[in-house]
């Protein structure tokens, strides 16, 4: 499988992921345009995604493919708060 083809199983699993778990009531609508690719790596035979949405959530997702075993792993992370610390030396 190419990037290109492994990029977007990444974000079909992520908007599979997002509409199996959104709340029906919310009246949310979102499709997989709105589902994409923050940052990727490459370190061997391995791959690792952090994905997002056009969704204001707060949530983000990461996915590693392992190449040894052809399997995917999904995270879903929610972000609680973003603090700066200025002079970090």
């Amino acid at each position: 499988m190419n990037e290109k083809s492994l990029f977007e199983k990444f974000r079909q699993t992520v908007y599979d992921y997002i509409v199996s778990h959104v709340d029906k009531t919310d009246d949310v609508i979102i499709t997989l345009d709105d589902v994409y690719i923050v940052w990727a790596s490459k370190t061997l035979q391995n791959w690792k995604a952090m994905i997002s949405s056009t969704l204001p959530d707060g949530m983000y997702y990461e996915i590693t493919h392992n190449g040894d075993k052809n399997e995917c792993y999904l995270d879903a992370y929610k972000k609680f708060e973003n603090r700066v610390y200025e002079n970090y030396n």
